[in-house]
């Protein structure tokens, strides 16, 4: 009995086993990361929750602020940002924690001057922002992407083999 394609298919195995299909596995992972940052920033662009640049580049590779982990031989993916305030503007927040909080100055028109040594000042109360869940939105929309870019990156590992 003769089984056509089998050499190549050992020999794909055989380079798989040894790491070659760990190496593509990995270099994937990463693409995949990097358009799910892409993804990110466009969600905190449409959903206008940026008006820094801080924020925005922290979302890239390699930037100040990026968390950006790789571990178990590139099979596991760690991607986001190490700036504290980035949940509270996905999730909201309070102002601050006090009901009414003092803020020394005065008002020159209709502008408000910060001032600490000031005698005068106006009096803030306590308010929730809501937040703009662009981390969330990009989450949903990615892991619909991810499905369909998975599927067909097996299917042309699987059409290497």
């Amino acid at each position: 009995m003769k089984i056509a394609g089998l050499k190549q298919l050992n020999a794909s195995l055989k380079e798989a086993a040894s790491g070659g299909f760990s190496q593509q596995a990995s270099r994937w992972l990463e693409e995949c990361g990097q358009d799910f940052l892409e993804i990110v920033k466009s969600e905190l662009i449409s959903t206008q929750t940026v008006d820094t640049e801080k924020l925005l580049s922290s979302f890239e590779k390699g930037a100040e602020d990026n968390f950006w982990i790789v571990q178990s031989g590139g099979l596991s993916l760690e991607v986001g940002t190490l700036l504290d305030y980035a949940s509270f503007l996905n999730d909201g927040h309070w102002t601050s924690k006090e009901n009414v909080r003092w803020v020394p100055g005065r008002f020159q028109g209709s502008q408000f001057m910060y001032d600490p040594a000031a005698s005068t000042g106006m009096a803030l109360k306590r308010k929730w922002i809501p937040g703009t869940s662009y981390w969330d939105h990009a989450l949903l929309l990615y892991e619909q992407l991810f499905e369909n870019t998975l599927e067909s990156k097996l299917r042309q590992w699987l059409k290497k083999l």
